[in-house]
């Protein structure tokens, strides 16, 4: 699996390379990583503290770590460098709650599907 750390640096624009902004992505992927773990993504607490951290201590799930990917990066980006403009700016926040819903219906079926096994 790939690191948390570079996939949201690529995604952001920046590269793997570029070491200046490590420790404000990291303090944010954190951040994020907390609120989906009380959004229910994932079952543990998880902290990173580079690029060693891959994506399955996220979850194993790729359909499930490829939403939550695209969410990481759009809470992310609006920590990081939030766009000017506020169209954009209502536009990624739109995708970010159609996301958490998903992220949090997908934990509720599971929840089900296990109670009901």
């Amino acid at each position: 699996m790939d690191s948390i750390l570079n996939t949201i640096k690529q995604m952001l624009g920046i590269t793997i390379e570029q070491m200046e902004f490590n420790t404000d992505l990291i303090v944010h992927i954190n951040t994020v990583l907390n609120i989906l773990h009380q959004l229910g993504g994932c079952g543990e607490w998880i902290q990173i503290s580079g690029p060693a951290e891959t994506w399955d201590l996220v979850s194993t799930d790729m359909v499930k770590c490829n939403m939550i990917k695209t969410w990481m990066y759009f809470k992310v980006k609006l920590m990081f460098d939030p766009p000017l403009n506020a169209t954009v700016i209502s536009s990624i926040e739109r995708q970010i709650s159609e996301l958490e819903f998903r992220i949090l219906e997908n934990h509720n079926d599971k929840e089900d599907n296990h109670v009901n096994s």
